[in-house]
């Protein structure tokens, strides 16, 4: 045989395994991209899959990154000892920490590292709610227990118990006045806000004063009438979401990421925290929705532009039930920045709603004598049929009929309108779709060949006409490739997933802004005796903050307002009032020093987050070496008490932080704005520092907050919240209990007449029957409304007289299969005593005493099984059995237990031939001595590695 053929053989035949192996590693490989990974390898292989690859860290990791920052995710460690250094420089000027009261301006308590952390996104929508939730390889948005993956924001509370969602919504029409829907637009608000009183005209149910002034909403819970704040409602609209969460991840749900409308001002965010709160949810944002779209768009994209060429800008349109809200974003590779947002905040598709049923009210006060706006549930039965014949038109030119059955004093209206008509009628709503474009683009200082895309998404935006106006202002196609109803709740997934430190996920920048400008107010000693700074002007980036240096000898308020009322809609411009408090002059008699740090945080929310008194000690030089102070011109300066200001940008708090340092600018009362290099600052604070020292004082921070909610008061709806989700618990159980007992009747019942009929005397049957029928009665009247126990005890009762003919059914049915069992091993066992006693030679090694015994067991269950199955044959089928199936399961196993190791007992032989065979295998060959193959091996093994695979033999 041809010996290099062979090897050749072999050697091809080694490397088609290698390749083979090879190439099951990288199919592996590829397949991690879609679980969660358990290693920091897995985590950056993630970082390179087309999805964005929401990675799920193990317990080690966590226990890691959970007190890191968040823009400190795949950084190395000289980037995060620098990052380190910045927080650190910063922190001098006072603690990082909010000092508002408002239980949302605090950092998130520090969650416990676990491998068991959800990431849960909520778009918190006028009409309707959706849930995503973060899985392996990506976002999925969740169904509920209706299958549905549209959660309606609705709440109807009747005597006993609440319905939420597809529940309530089905009880709009019949339980009109404790159906609450709509409430979203009172967040915040005054009962005596105008929009507060607009919104009330539309509602079916009724509107209250609260004690604190807030709009609250009056329905009949639990047999009495119950006022409930709007953050109560939405808190329990949240808990049900997170209620669905939770059955959809399986485990708890805590940390999650809710939107909120772009116009939404501080008292409005604010009241959507508390509701949160309320509910058990730890928002860790509070998301504008055209900003989530965004996210959602951007970070699946490949192909946007590097960081250091022209961004891609895409127009993002957002017309829901109840608003319209269009921004303009600018994309790089790994970055989004919100540059411009513009809306109607009274702009949607229940304004196109509104439209129809006037139509149709005056048509049929024409032609049917009726006035529909007078009958509740006749307006509603025409809201909700108008709605349908507006998506229908959507799709449809032609004429589409409205008919609807016993509508009011039995009468039955029909009418009919198309697609013409419908936008003739709507022509002054289609004309408020372009205002706020042509407001974004003058905003963000673009013009129509600078956008690249145009996505739309929201309900409203699918009407022809919407579409028309936005295509024939942008002069190009508009995009759909999101999905209109979902993308809002997948983009506060995804930054849910960016902030959660259970996950990895894609390096993304997200830079959104401050919607309206924010002016700062103080007392002063000049003559007019206020000034005044613009901190944050309008579509300023955020989050972002600022640190302002006064120099004051005493306690001053701040007084936090927005500076155009006329752009915000909300009829008061006030934040809140914020006192620094424990301001004393210095030893020498001079003004302190006192910086202030105000911010606008993740959510969107407006604070004075600290304060501190810079305290002087030896010092050697003049005030001229505190760092580019500009003095206040105002009329009749006065030189011992002059309020000066200096507005030092801080680092936004981004999710991901980059390399390059974020310049500083300082603005005097002028408006002119300086900016210093970082090597500039760092000198003169060297110069500083040689000339003197420096002590930063913390300053406590009283602060008054425009329609904040106390906390005592918001502890009260969280306890309230408790209560009513356990009298649902215990409700449910109630009827469960109820529900169990009429099954039981129905179900016994109706077998009484077939399956059980055999087993049951004519007698017992008809006093069952008697039985059931006393049940079903009792249900239906004394027993209507009972505690749980009454039917679990009745139930229990029942089956009592049902048991044993239900035990006597399954006896009879389960008996021969048994039965059969048993028989078979009885003759398998037979079989082997007669092939032994035949001295066959596959039992000749069984022991003679143990095949007696099993003779003997075989002979004593066969006399058992005839016994048993004698009086069995004696004995009717409405007796009870002699025997019973678990009895004759239980001797089986007896049998098999005593008679199988003893009969199938392995056999031994005593194979000489082959061992010898195998020792003459195993010695010396060829006539070598063991001796000499010895030193052969021996040499062998010093050439090659110990895992070459090779043995020394001995």
């Amino acid at each position: 045989m041809d010996f290099p053929l062979i090897l050749a053989t072999a050697a091809g035949a080694l490397f088609t395994v290698a390749a083979a192996a090879l190439a099951a590693a990288l199919i592996l490989r590829r397949l991690n991209f879609l679980k969660w990974t358990e290693s920091e390898d897995q985590e950056s292989s993630s970082h390179s899959s087309e999805q964005p690859a929401v990675a799920r860290k193990t317990t080690a990791q966590v226990n890691q990154g959970t007190h890191q920052e968040l823009g400190s995710k795949g950084q190395d460690p000289h980037e995060e000892a620098k990052g380190r250094e910045r927080s650190r420089r910063r922190s001098s000027d006072g603690p990082a920490k909010d000092a508002a009261p408002a239980p949302q301006a605090k950092a998130p308590p520090p969650r416990p590292s676990s491998g068991g952390m959800s990431v849960v996104g909520i778009d918190l929508g006028f009409l309707n709610c959706y849930v995503a939730v973060a899985r392996s390889g990506g976002i999925e948005t969740i169904a509920n227990e209706y299958s549905d993956r549209c959660t309606p924001a609705c709440i109807s509370l009747g005597s006993r118990t609440r319905a939420i969602g597809n529940a309530a919504k089905s009880q709009i029409v019949t339980n009109v006045r404790n159906t609450i829907h709509g409430f979203k637009k009172l967040h915040g608000r005054s009962f005596d806000d105008p929009i507060v009183q607009t919104e009330r005209v539309r509602l079916p149910y009724e509107l209250q004063k609260m004690p604190n002034g807030s709009a609250g909403i009056k329905v009949r819970y639990l047999e009495e009438d119950r006022p409930f704040a709007v953050e109560q409602v939405t808190g329990m609209l949240l808990a049900k979401l997170k209620e669905t969460s939770e059955n959809a991840l399986k485990k708890p749900v805590a940390d999650c990421v809710i939107s909120i409308p772009s116009f939404f001002t501080d008292a409005e965010r604010r009241s959507v925290m508390a509701a949160a709160q309320v509910a058990g949810l730890n928002c860790l944002r509070l998301m504008n929705e055209t900003t989530a779209v965004a996210l959602a768009y951007g970070i699946y994209k490949q192909d946007l532009p590097p960081l250091d060429e022209k961004p891609r800008n895409v127009v993002f349109i957002d017309m829901g039930h109840s608003a319209y809200q269009v921004s303009v974003c600018a994309f790089n590779k790994g970055k989004l920045k919100v540059l411009a947002t513009t809306f109607d905040p009274y702009l949607g598709g229940r304004n196109f709603d509104e439209a129809l049923v006037d139509y149709f009210c005056d048509e049929f006060k024409t032609k049917y004598k009726i006035n529909v706006k007078e009958n509740s549930r006749a307006l509603l039965r025409l809201y909700q049929e108008c709605e349908k014949l507006k998506k229908l038109m959507s799709a449809n030119a032609s004429d589409l009929p409205l008919n609807i059955e016993c509508f009011m004093n039995d009468l039955d209206v029909s009418s009919k309108m198309n697609r013409a008509q419908f936008e003739q009628l709507c022509a002054s709503l289609f004309a408020r779709v372009e205002p706020p474009l042509k407001a974004v683009m003058e905003q963000a200082n673009l013009q129509r060949e600078d956008i690249s895309s145009i996505e739309i998404v929201g309900g409203a935006t699918r009407i022809p006409a919407v579409k028309e106006q936005i295509t024939k202002f942008f002069l190009k196609d508009i995009s759909t490739t999101l999905n209109a109803d979902e993308a809002v709740a997948r983009g506060c997934a995804l930054q849910c997933a960016i902030l959660s430190p259970a996950f990895k996920v894609r390096e993304f920048s997200i830079t959104d802004l401050v919607p309206y400008s924010i002016t700062l107010r103080w007392k002063t000693s000049f003559e007019d005796g206020t000034g005044e700074c613009e901190v944050f002007c309008k579509n300023h980036p955020a989050p972002f903050s600022k640190v302002i240096t006064f120099h004051k000898k005493e306690p001053f308020d701040l007084e936090a307002f927005y500076t155009n009322l006329h752009e915000v809609p909300y009829p008061d411009p006030r934040i809140g009032s914020f006192t620094i408090q424990n301001v004393f002059p210095q030893s020498d008699g001079d003004s302190s020093k006192v910086k202030v740090k105000v911010r606008v945080n993740i959510h969107g929310i407006f604070s004075v987050a600290s304060a501190s008194v810079i305290e002087k000690q030896n010092v050697e030089g003049d005030h001229s070496d505190s760092p580019m102070e500009t003095e206040a011109t105002f009329k009749n300066e006065n030189k011992d008490d002059v309020d000066k200001m200096q507005v030092d940008q801080e680092e936004g708090v981004h999710q991901k932080v980059h390399a390059e340092h974020t310049p500083e600018e300082e603005i005097d009362h002028t408006g002119a704005k300086t900016k210093t290099a970082p090597s500039e600052k760092q000198e003169r604070l060297n110069q500083t520092i040689k000339k003197g020292k420096v002590k930063s004082v913390d300053l406590p921070i009283q602060s008054t907050l425009c329609r904040q909610l106390g906390q005592d008061l918001l502890n009260s709806y969280i306890e309230n919240e408790g209560k009513m989700i356990m009298q649902d618990k215990l409700e449910k159980e109630r009827n469960d209990a109820k529900n169990a007992v009429e099954e039981y009747v129905y179900d016994f019942r109706d077998r009484l007449g077939t399956v059980y009929e055999k087993f049951i005397t004519p007698e017992d049957m008809s006093k069952l029957s008697s039985i059931l029928e006393d049940t079903e009665n009792w249900l239906y009247e004394e027993g209507e409304d009972q505690p749980k126990q009454v039917y679990v005890d009745k139930l229990q009762e029942l089956k009592k007289y049902g048991q044993p003919i239900q035990m006597r059914y399954m006896e009879h049915e389960e008996r021969p299969k048994a039965l059969n069992d048993l028989g078979k091993k009885i003759q398998l066992v037979m079989k082997v005593i007669e092939a032994y006693r035949n001295k066959d030679e596959r039992y000749d090694h069984l022991d003679p005493a143990e095949m007696e015994k099993v003779e003997k067991y075989i002979s004593d269950a066969m006399i058992w099984l005839n016994t048993k199955m004698n009086a069995q044959n004696k004995l009717s089928l409405t007796q009870e059995p002699v025997v019973k199936v678990s009895e004759i399961v239980a001797k089986s196993k007896e049998l098999d237990n005593f008679c199988n190791p003893i009969i199938y007992k392995p056999k031994v032989e005593v194979a000489e031939d082959k061992t010898k065979a195998n020792s003459e295998h195993n010695g010396p060959m060829d006539g070598q001595s063991g001796t000499e193959t010895k030193p052969d091996a021996t040499k062998d093994s010093t050439q090659h590695t110990k895992s070459s695979g090779e043995m020394e033999v001995d």
